[in-house]
């Protein structure tokens, strides 16, 4: 049977429904895979990347090299899921063509079937042209973490009449432009409801409260991979960081006690040698590997 992805038209629906819609980060074939087996279905490959992989103060350094690479991993691990794929910083605010090209590599080289950029009303021109390309576009207005140090920081926009208004304006420009769905970020809960409310197309929040149409957590945090970081706003589904900090101390102790690798752990080369060095059986399968 042929497992076909979640399309843009399936978010969609979800929220003419009623079905909220869950999404994730991912950047990586390994943590792509066990996302693709929980059953979200849709997965940003986020340049929140530059946070939580590449160890940067912001997402500003991750460039569109790093989202392809990143892209093609999680395309690759995954079968279901709607594949979104970050625009970096400066890969589309320098003209439309230049963001109709870095947008093309994410699709063609990432293999992504959408992109995400940051911005509203002032992009919009932007998201027009590319959607008349044929490329799926979602939107990502309230704080846009690509302009922290315009913004003096990561703070809760839309806070008073003026700037919420003007958040309300950026979501309509956006869907006017063709964006299939809007991040929602760090804007007050009565906010986010009143734009999801007036929106034709779903909104997914972060930091947005729970009358988005839909959420999306980066997948370091909501696990806990950080022991000193984790946002207000994400959820606390586990805390990895210590068991995988003492799965590796056992491993370095047992190493150390010479009490790995085992006999399951080794490999000889002949019958000879194996009869020299273990009492093992010849025909045991874990020692002639048959």
């Amino acid at each position: 049977m042929v497992v076909r992805r979640i399309t843009t038209h399936k978010i969609q629906q979800m929220k003419r429904r009623g079905e909220p819609i869950p999404m994730v980060t991912a950047y990586d074939y390994t943590a792509a895979r066990i996302v693709d087996a929980s059953g979200i279905p849709m997965v940003l490959v986020g340049d929140s990347m530059g946070h939580v992989v590449l160890g940067f103060d912001s997402t500003i350094p991750v460039t569109v090299d790093d989202i392809v690479r990143a892209s093609a991993a999680v395309v690759r691990g995954t079968t279901r899921p709607l594949v979104v794929a970050d625009m970096p910083f400066l890969s589309y605010q320098i003209d439309t063509e230049t963001a109709l090209r870095n947008a093309a590599r994410l699709i063609q080289e990432g293999g992504a079937q959408a992109v995400k950029l940051e911005g509203g009303k002032t992009v919009a021109p932007i998201v027009r042209r590319l959607a008349d390309a044929g490329l799926a576009v979602m939107g990502h207005i309230g704080l846009t973490p690509q302009h922290v140090n315009q913004l003096g920081g990561y703070r809760v926009q839309g806070k008073t009449e003026s700037a919420a208004n003007q958040v309300m304006e950026d979501a309509l420009s956006l869907q006017d432009a063709g964006a299939f769905a809007i991040v929602l970020e760090l804007i007050p809960v009565e906010l986010a409801r009143r734009i999801t409310e007036k929106l034709e197309i779903p909104t997914i929040g972060i930091g947005a409260g729970v009358h988005c149409d839909g959420q999306v957590q980066v997948f370091h945090d909501m696990l806990g991979l950080d022991p000193d970081f984790r946002p207000r706003h994400s959820g606390s589904y586990a805390e990895l960081a210590p068991i995988i900090k003492n799965a590796l101390v056992r491993y370095r102790e047992d190493v150390s006690d010479r009490t790995f690798p085992t006999e399951a752990q080794s490999f000889y080369s002949d019958e000879t040698r194996v009869s020299e060095f273990s009492p093992v059986e010849i025909n045991d399968p874990a020692v002639s590997g048959d």
